[in-house]
């Protein structure tokens, strides 16, 4: 059996329920799965400041956020890519147009064009973190490694093929998001790996969302949860339980990392 050495878990779906709670059993197998010296790291499309109670309570100072685009391991940034300027000014434009606002992610703050629009608190509250601050110009005046593009399903064609260098991917049935096209969490994780000097056939990773396809793919163990779209089952090794079942334990029992 493969000694796996590191493992990666996405966290909507995954690490916690649809409360946004962590399970109990999860946190004890996150644990003990850190006492035998297997390092878990946070791989998300959420940002950092999205996740840091998460972090804290499992004791986990290593994440790949932003879907690939932030790196951080042990406090130290391996790896960051912004969105172009060029792409975000052709978006900011192209949304106007249609009445779709935008969310635009720093790494250490977020914050929207227009102000309190429902689509954006409705799909910001799932998440269970504050809302943004309001600043239509934040996007031209920092760095931007995500955003949200809020607008429903039936309006996806007038984005779709507009831009060469960014990649939408729905999250809410009012959101998306808005990622470097070649970006994802495979690799940001691809990126930490080869600082680490870990080959990536030695990495495990979770995930439950069509974000995770790349990293499942990655990864020498792909594990998807038993909540998981449908679509992104055909990317797994194995299917695990879902979060709210043990689905992390099982997981880690199969690669062969808890008994």
């Amino acid at each position: 059996m493969m000694n796996y050495q590191i493992v990666f878990f996405d966290i909507d779906g995954t690490l916690v329920n649809d409360a946004k709670e962590v399970p109990q059993d999860t946190i004890d197998a996150i644990a003990e799965l850190k006492s035998k010296g297997i390092e878990p790291v946070i791989a998300t499309g959420r940002s950092p400041y999205f996740f840091q109670p998460i972090a804290e309570l499992l004791h986990i100072n290593s994440f790949v956020s932003l879907n690939g685009a932030y790196v951080v391991y042990q406090g130290e940034t391996l790896y960051s890519q912004t969105l172009p300027l060029q792409s975000l000014e052709k978006l900011v434009s192209l949304s106007a147009s249609h009445g779709h606002p935008l969310v635009f992610q720093g790494n250490e703050q977020y914050y929207a064009n227009t102000d309190a629009h429902p689509y954006i608190v409705e799909s910001v509250a799932t998440l269970k973190v504050i809302q943004p601050g309001f600043d239509p110009e934040y996007w031209s005046k920092a760095p931007i490694y995500q955003a949200f593009l809020h607008c429903e399903e039936k309006d996806e064609h007038l984005y779709l093929e507009q831009f060469d260098q960014l990649r939408l991917i729905r999250w809410h049935p009012s959101a998306m998001d808005v990622t470097l096209k070649g970006g994802s969490k495979a690799v940001g994780i691809a990126a930490m790996l080869e600082r680490l000097g870990i080959p990536l056939s030695a990495a495990v990773a979770f995930g439950d969302g069509l974000n995770d396809k790349e990293m499942l793919q990655a990864a020498g163990l792909g594990i998807a949860m038993g909540n998981s779209h449908p679509d992104l089952l055909a990317f797994a090794d194995y299917v695990t339980s879902s979060v709210d079942e043990g689905g992390i334990r099982q997981g880690l029992r199969h690669a062969g990392l808890l008994t």
